[in-house]
């Protein structure tokens, strides 16, 4: 691993490939060295299906949303016909949405 450090007599600032064992004896043999910590390296954000995407992962993402397209994916990214968006549409209206289950409404 690489280690920065900072010598604070000179204010040298130097790397060295150690271990982290070898970094915390090198501390320990040399008191007037510190690690220092220049540039913190950059860190992604955001996470999820919006934003821009691969056109490779889209295409992997509806052939899933195909083979479930009950799914929430299949809602999300698409991978139903017009016909199964209707009829997902009216079966969810009538209360017959869920698989073998239907609403009796206030009988």
């Amino acid at each position: 691993m690489l280690y920065e450090y900072k010598n604070t007599t000179t204010n040298e600032v130097f790397s060295l490939t150690q271990t982290w064992e070898e970094k915390k004896q090198y501390l320990k043999d040399n008191p007037d060295v510190q690690s220092y910590f220049g540039e913190m390296p950059g860190f992604i954000s955001g996470t999820g299906l919006e934003g821009k995407t691969d056109s490779g992962w889209n295409e992997n993402l509806s052939r899933i949303a195909e083979a479930h397209p009950g799914s929430a994916l299949a809602e999300k990214v698409g991978g139903r016909s017009v016909k199964e968006a209707k009829k997902a549409s009216i079966l969810k209206k009538h209360g017959l949405d869920k698989k073998g289950q239907y609403n009796m409404g206030d009988m």
